[in-house]
């Protein structure tokens, strides 16, 4: 009999320590009556999960974490995207919702079908995004009350040429893409964030991907959260798609770590 799968682990920092690393789209995992519902055959999913995997990163913030001075916590999902996108509105706020790409995606990369277009996205929404929800409402509830602010650093990737999928892919590309929120990115945090990856290339603001994730709770409530989106653009450490980590993982693991300990 096949073994449940974790959903998503919270890793315990620093009990002093205000920041959470996020890693939402690291894994290739995907249970198998999810599968079943996903029309893609064997070799056409794994090539999706090649372009759709933030490969690597869940590694880079477990690095990140062991360099820093005070150690993060670090909220890792544990399931593909494909299951669910834990950072995508589930109704209709979601803009890529439209291009099957909500919660739920019922297209690929390349917009094929990657699921039946009537499928009910209420069971997977049910058992995996809701959860998630709950947890990571929970891991910033427990930062606030413990340091009395909390500082979300989402750790993602992207191709370094736009795939089909992509709303805003004509804008810059540069090797570090930092998004923001008007309201829970502060000035200061940009700027440290600008310094510590200043040795891993340039770094822009909300291109080709803007914004960043805080739990609805919170979301444009709480000032006392803070959150940045870090981007990094893959063929800076890895051979693009879904191949190997190169060296300048260690040298993004040290820019993360002095990100970590500024904040």
């Amino acid at each position: 009999m096949e073994q449940p799968v974790t959903s998503f682990d919270l890793l315990p920092g620093a009990p002093d320590s205000p920041v959470l690393l996020h890693v939402p789209h690291s894994s290739r995992a995907i249970p198998a009556d999810v599968r079943a519902g996903i029309v893609l055959d064997d070799g056409g999913l794994e090539r999706e999960l090649d372009h759709i995997t933030d490969a690597h990163t869940a590694e880079l913030a477990e690095r990140a974490a062991a360099l820093a001075g005070v150690r993060p916590w670090r909220f890792v999902n544990r399931l593909s995207r494909l299951v669910v996108d834990p950072e995508r509105f589930p109704d209709e706020r979601e803009e890529m919702a439209p291009v099957g790409m909500g919660a739920v995606y019922t297209r690929t990369t390349h917009r094929a079908r990657l699921r039946p277009a009537d499928t009910d996205p209420e069971p997977l929404l049910a058992r995996y995004f809701r959860p998630y929800a709950k947890a990571m409402t929970e891991a910033v509830a427990g930062r606030l009350a413990a340091t009395g602010r909390a500082v979300i650093i989402d750790v993602h990737s992207y191709p370094a040429e736009p795939l089909p999928y992509e709303l805003h892919g004509t804008g810059p590309r540069p090797p570090v893409c930092l998004g923001t929120d008007a309201f829970h990115t502060p000035p200061a945090l940009t700027g440290a964030a600008r310094e510590a990856f200043a040795g891993c290339g340039e770094t822009g603001l909300d291109s080709p991907f803007a914004g960043t994730y805080v739990p609805l709770d919170f979301y444009g409530t709480d000032a006392r959260v803070g959150a940045l989106m870090v981007e990094i653009r893959r063929d800076t450490y890895m051979t693009e798609p879904g191949g190997p980590a190169g060296p300048g993982l260690d040298r993004l693991a040290t820019a993360l770590a002095r990100l970590v300990d500024t904040v």
